[in-house]
């Protein structure tokens, strides 16, 4: 499955999950790919059908695995990225993943957005990014209400 940027459209999560299916329905013959780091949460959509949803948390634990892992993926399940807690646990239960969710979804922009927010250490594998998210211009807009005579407030 491949993840070209030029193919995709970013979907926000809704607050209770990754149900935006109405939103999937309307691009039917994209790839659409959702990504949202409360935890960790990302799904992709191959021409209005769900192939890939992960949502987790350190709290909740595994909320939804839907579909079969991403390549990126199997080092984080395989228990090569563990979290290394400092100052280490003493009384404390063990880690319930066997990653960190925000490592994941790191790797998980740079998969699929070519980019990563905070970085990565020197021992993993990840490439440079291919956008540098300094050089990418948000623009704000501010929605204000019309009065009756057509002046804003």
């Amino acid at each position: 499955m491949p993840y070209s940027p030029g193919g995709q459209r970013a979907v926000p999560a809704d607050e209770d999950g990754l149900g935006p299916q109405d939103r999937v329905s309307a691009a039917p013959r994209a790839q659409i790919v959702l990504h949202a780091a409360r935890g960790l949460a990302f799904a992709v959509w191959d021409d209005g059908k769900l192939v890939r949803s992960l949502s987790l948390s350190p709290d909740s634990g595994i909320i939804e695995d839907i579909g079969e892992r991403l390549p990126f993926e199997l080092p984080y399940w395989e228990g090569r990225q563990p979290v290394e807690p400092f100052p280490p646990f003493e009384d404390e239960v063990p880690y319930p993943l066997p990653f960190h969710p925000l490592g994941l979804g790191e790797r998980a922009l740079l998969e699929f957005f070519g980019f990563y927010v905070e970085g990565f250490s020197d021992e993993d594998d990840a490439p440079e990014p291919v956008v540098d998210i300094w050089d990418v211009e948000l623009h704000g807009f501010r929605v204000t209400a019309t009065r009756q005579d057509g002046a804003t407030d």
